[in-house]
């Protein structure tokens, strides 16, 4: 019957439709590669590699603990205590494309996020990474003191002038390798100290001398520095680190990773390895957090990529500072245990009780109230 018989399709009708077809099919193959190779105004965060403090990693082209103690004695370990990274994917040059950032949106474990948030303007890449590995070296040395704080020893430290700026109105009156005693009269000391000495030089503002006391290879000397206005905040133009005195070396090696965020995981393989008894009972952890000298465990960035990076490691518990709670909440991949802390104490207590089969309910974890 007519009725069921679709219409024929006049062949100039097809041509017609093949002319209008083909071009439209070819702007959306065009568009589709443009979008692909065309850079959005963002960074893509996601998980990236995951090293066991208690193991080894290539270290300058040879495998190599990632801590080693000497003039100590060891102790054996068990399970991972692992330190996550965040991939960064771009910089100021080339950053992704489109499809990338699309594709990035739709990914729990990635996050994209604004090329300021970690490229801030008149901040070169180089620059960036500079001060990455600056924070990892003060990282360590911080995470040394704290464990050996931890286990009863007195650490001696200093806040110490590890560069100065050309041009700044330190240079040619302070020097590196200075001591920085005070400060307008304030003692400096400690890590907590680098803050304030901030504030310090804030409150004094760029208009009138401050009184800077250095220990100068042993000897007292007071040096007047008027600090310079940069962006509106007051400084000397100098950059400083905290140099601590240990008993014995502590020794702690990681080859391309910046930034101050694997603090609290060193200080935990550090305490596993120079203290008996298993920490971690057997079990494969990880963990993420700053740490202070006096044990303090601090916010870090990219907490929900290093969550899927320990669940994609094969770790069962996780240790989140307190602080980074509210980003942890609704975040939590399954097959994952996450304790909240807020100092190492916290931390050792956690996995004491993890490993000795406890009752891990009166442990601290992220709630949405917090």
């Amino acid at each position: 019957m007519a009725f069921f018989t679709p219409p024929r399709t006049s062949p100039s009708t097809a041509r017609r439709a093949s002319r209008v077809g083909w071009p439209l099919l070819g702007v959306a193959v065009v568009s589709a590669v443009v979008l692909s190779l065309l850079p959005g105004p963002y960074l893509i965060e996601q998980p990236g590699p995951v090293f066991d403090t208690l193991g080894s990693a290539d270290y300058e082209g040879s495998s190599q603990p990632l801590i080693t103690v000497s003039g100590h004695e060891t102790y054996p370990t068990a399970g991972t205590l692992d330190l996550l990274t965040v991939s960064v994917q771009g910089n100021q040059d080339v950053r992704p494309g489109w499809v990338d950032v699309v594709r990035a949106w739709a990914d729990r474990s990635r996050s994209v996020i604004p090329v300021e948030a970690v490229y801030p303007s008149g901040v070169s890449n180089d620059q960036v990474d500079e001060q990455n590995a600056v924070d990892m070296q003060n990282s360590q040395k911080s995470a040394i003191a704290a464990a050996l704080i931890h286990e009863g020893y007195a650490i001696p430290s200093a806040v110490t002038v590890s560069q100065v700026s050309p041009g700044s109105p330190a240079e040619g009156v302070l020097r590196e390798g200075d001591v920085l005693v005070s400060v307008n009269g304030t003692s400096l000391a400690t890590d907590a100290d680098v803050d304030v000495l901030r504030g310090l030089v804030a409150a004094n503002g760029a208009s009138t001398p401050a009184e800077v006391v250095v220990d100068r290879a042993g000897t007292s000397v007071t040096e007047q520095v008027t600090p310079q206005e940069v962006d509106g905040t007051p400084l000397l133009g100098v950059g400083v680190s905290v140099d601590y005195t240990y008993p014995f070396d502590v020794t702690l090696k990681l080859d391309q990773v910046g930034g101050p965020s694997a603090g609290m995981m060193f200080a935990l393989g550090i305490i596993d390895k120079t203290t008996p008894g298993e920490l971690t009972g057997g079990e494969k952890v990880a963990g993420t957090g700053t740490i202070t000298a006096s044990g303090e465990v601090g916010a870090i960035g990219g907490i929900r990529q290093k969550l899927y990076g320990a669940r994609d490691a094969g770790a069962t518990v996780f240790l989140a500072p307190s602080t980074n709670c509210t980003e942890v909440v609704g975040n939590v991949p399954s097959g994952l245990d996450v304790y909240s802390v807020a100092t190492l104490d916290d931390a050792v207590t956690a996995l004491e009780t993890v490993a000795g089969g406890g009752d891990t309910s009166s442990l601290p974890t992220c709630t949405a109230g917090r």
